[in-house]
């Protein structure tokens, strides 16, 4: 039977921020994708992407990868084909982390930061990470495919505060929602 609502299909994580003033570290921002097994949609990760990975059936790909923030508009962009996406996974968690290699920093110490979700020209989600300005990395956003195999996103915003390791390892840990 069809049904008049449309499926999230294919999706875009854009991500920017400004680079760090003249003789400080880089500001690093990565975008992380944590893809789980129907199985254990709550559990470790089946696999992460992020700036030196990609998805082994090649679904999740990072297109743009900035380590400084410098260009112009979004700086970093990951795609997410979740209609060719295997039945073998029901979740995918993506979020932003900030490289801690020179020392701690947070969302609320990086200038002009901003994630957006968008599918073809919908803009399904936008967010400044202000509401996470104490936190090292935030998830971003949650799809969770039903039980009749459609996408469903949650827009999500929740810091962390811990290096990306850490953040990638429990960025799934638990259920959608606040």
């Amino acid at each position: 039977m069809s049904t008049p609502n449309k499926d999230i299909e294919k999706v875009e994580i854009r991500v920017k921020w400004d680079p760090s003033p003249h003789g400080e570290p880089a500001n690093d921002l990565d975008i992380i994708a944590a893809t789980y097994a129907v199985e254990e949609p709550y559990g470790a990760p089946a696999y992460l992407v992020h700036f030196d990975s990609r998805a082994p059936d090649g679904t999740i790909t990072l297109n743009r990868d900035s380590r400084t923030g410098q260009g112009l508009g979004y700086d970093e962009v990951m795609t997410l084909e979740l209609n060719r996406l295997s039945e073998a996974y029901s979740r995918v968690v993506v979020g932003v982390a900030i490289q801690q290699r020179d020392g701690r920093k947070t969302f609320g110490a990086i200038e002009s930061t901003g994630v957006q979700i968008r599918e073809g020209y919908t803009s399904l989600s936008e967010d400044d990470f202000s509401g996470v300005g104490a936190a090292t990395a935030a998830v971003v956003a949650e799809f969770v495919r039903d039980s009749s195999g459609v996408w469903q996103f949650h827009d999500t915003v929740r810091g962390f505060d811990g290096d990306a390791d850490s953040f990638a390892a429990a960025m799934g840990s638990r259920p959608p929602g606040p």
